[in-house]
C-alpha cells in the first residue's frame, strides 16, 4: 500500500470526518454521519482504494 492522499487532502479528510462523526454522535444528522469514519480512516492512514483503483495520487513526489 503506497500512500496515495497528500498533505492538504488528508486534513481536509480528517476534519471532515471528524465533523461529521461529531454531528452523528451529537444526533444533529442521524446515522448517516457515521459515514465519517470512511474519510477519517483514509486521511490518517494515508491511502484510498478508489484513488488506487483510478491511479489517482495527491502525495508530492520526492526529487532527490
Amino acid at each position: 500500500m503506497t500512500r496515495n492522499v497528500g498533505g492538504i487532502d488528508r486534513v481536509l479528510r480528517i476534519v471532515i470526518g471528524l465533523a461529521l462523526i461529531a454531528l452523528a454522535a451529537t444526533d444533529t444528522v442521524g446515522l448517516w454521519g457515521w459515514i465519517g469514519v470512511v474519510p477519517l480512516a483514509t486521511g490518517l492512514i494515508g491511502w484510498c482504494p478508489p484513488y488506487a483503483i483510478f491511479g489517482i495520487n495527491t502525495c508530492k513526489t520526492r526529487t532527490d
